[in-house]
Order: structure tokens, then sequence, then C-alpha cells
């Protein structure tokens, strides 16, 4: 950025400031000459100047990213950098010239200057502000919007209802310590799909993806409001269940076997499919294991299920 005394350059459109405004700063401020993409103001870096456009167009950016997405874009006779100006503050935006752009540079003691000496700068300065506050509540809102979507989206499995192997991951081993250092007991079930390739293979996958999406609406509608089910990978599920121990854990996931073997509560607009049939290990939580441990064991039950059969429930 190159900066200079102003020369007398014809007025901008007015924009939020008066003309005779205009004819002020030109005259204290000092005019600068940004090439396309130079940073004006980054977000989180202090600023004590106000710009006024002059020529050309600035572009407006939440982060301090020029890459990122701009919110707004600001012309000539606009101006940016007066809110963290006023409360001290580092400022909230990264402005970025889009294009070759002039802008007039006031500093701290201009401004203020003008702010005691211009009725009119003053009640334009009150609007813009009160503009830029609304602009940024809707901005901020949107973010949180946008933030809470992408991370339902990130916890959620989408074809099963359930929740998703990153949820599982960041929180089983909070869940684990919870358990173990208030002394309640917690159990894990590993849940598979018997002869899910066939199924895939003869009916296809959509066919498959109904009884994934069937499962996972029958764990939920079985289990308890407190249980967790988690879609592990594939046509494998991990259930946490609890203040359940290893009793209540057979029994809970035999209930949903059970229920699977029956076609027990499919909706009555299910598509024809063949018999199908879970297995699952199941484990309870001691003192000594680690969450891979604990793991480890109900994946190991759930192939003796295999094994031995399928359709059943095999205790660790």
């Amino acid at each position: 950025m190159t900066t200079q005394p102003s020369p007398p350059l014809s007025l901008p459109p007015s924009g939020h400031l008066e003309r005779d405004v205009l004819v002020s700063l030109q005259r204290d401020g000092q005019l600068a000459t940004l090439e396309d993409g130079a940073v004006l103001i980054r977000n989180g870096e202090v600023n004590r100047t106000m710009y006024v456009v002059w020529q050309g167009e600035l572009a407006v950016h939440l982060d301090d990213k020029a890459e990122s997405e701009a919110i707004a874009c600001v012309g000539p006779g606009d101006t940016v950098g007066e809110l963290s100006l006023l409360d001290g503050s580092a400022a909230c935006a990264t402005v970025v010239a889009k294009g070759q752009a002039r802008v007039l540079a006031v500093d701290e003691r201009a401004f203020w200057e003008l702010i005691n000496q211009s009725h009119a700068f003053a009640v334009s300065l009150l609007m813009r502000l009160a503009d830029r506050l609304r602009d940024n509540n809707s901005a901020m809102q949107t973010h949180i919007e946008l933030r809470e979507h992408f991370e339902h989206a990130a916890f959620v499995d989408s074809l099963t209802g359930t929740r998703s192997r990153r949820w599982l991951d960041e929180n089983l081993a909070r869940l684990i310590e919870h358990h173990r250092r208030i002394g309640r007991p917690l159990t894990v079930a590993m849940v598979d799909v018997d002869h899910f390739k066939r199924l895939n293979d003869t009916h296809g996958h959509a066919a498959g993806d109904a009884v994934l999406s069937l499962l996972g609406a029958r764990l939920r509608a079985i289990l308890r409001p407190t249980d967790y089910v988690a879609r592990y990978g594939g046509e494998e599920f991990a259930v946490l269940l609890p203040e359940a121990d290893i009793q209540g854990g057979l029994r809970a996931i035999e209930r949903v076997r059970a229920s699977i073997a029956s076609a027990e509560g499919w909706p009555a607009d299910t598509p024809e499919l063949p018999t199908i049939t879970i297995s699952s290990g199941v484990c309870q939580l001691t003192p000594e294991m680690t969450p891979a441990e604990l793991f480890a064991r109900a994946d190991a039950a759930l192939y003796e299920a295999k094994r031995s059969g399928r359709n059943r429930v095999i205790k660790a």
C-alpha cells in the first residue's frame, strides 16, 4: 500500500457520508493505493484508522484469511475500520482490495476532530454503526446455524439415524472414564448383520441400505433413551449401555435380535426382503480395561457368535 497526501481528486459518490464531510476528509486524510488482493485491515489485529473508499471496491471477510468467501463488499463513499477505531479493540473482520482501489486514510486524531465538529458526520456514523451491528448479528447467527448443521451432520449417520463413528471416537473415552470414576457398570455390544454381503450381491445395495436403516430404527426403538447406538462401519453397530451389567446387556441385545429375526415392529411399507438376522458380542467394562480392549473383546465375542451359527448373542 502506497500513501501520499490526497490530491484534489473528484469526490466519490456520497455513500453514507455527506458531501461536505467528504470534502473535509479529503483535506485531512492521506490517499492510499491498494493493489488487487492487498490486505487493508486484518481480523484480530489492532486498527486505529478509518478508511474511506475513494475509488474501486473492498471485500470484507469474517476470518483472517483473504481467500475465504466475502460477506460484504464496500464501494466509493463507504467506510471501513471505524468500529475498531471507536472502541479501541482489534478488528473483527479482514478487509481486502478487490481489484485496484484507492482509499482515504483518516487517523484517530482527525477522526475524533471530525466527530466533534460535524453533527452530520456523527449522525451518519451512528446510522452506519447500527447497520453494521445488525449485519454482524445476522452473519453471526447464520454462522452459528451452519456450524450446528455441520456438527450434527458429522455426529449422525445419515442412513441409519444413529450416531456416527466420529461421535463414538470423540466420546467413548470420556464415557468410559466417567463410569470407571463413579464405579457404575457399562456394557458394550457389537452388532452385525448376518450374510450382509450375500444380501447386497443378491438383492442389490438398495436392499442393503434398507436393512441398515431398519436395524438402526429398531435399535433406537427397543433400547433405552439413555443407551447409545453408533454405526461402527459397514453393517456393524456399536451399542453402549450405561448402568447395565453383562446380564442386563445380554437381555437388551437379545430383545433386538429377536425383533429383527421376526421382523417385529418393522414399518408396513417395508420392501420385501429375505429373513434378516443379526449376531452380537457383549462385554462389560472392568476397571483395568482400555477402550480398545473393551471393543476388542466385544468384537471377538461377535465373531464367535458368527462362527457358532449366527443369529445369536454371545457374552465375552
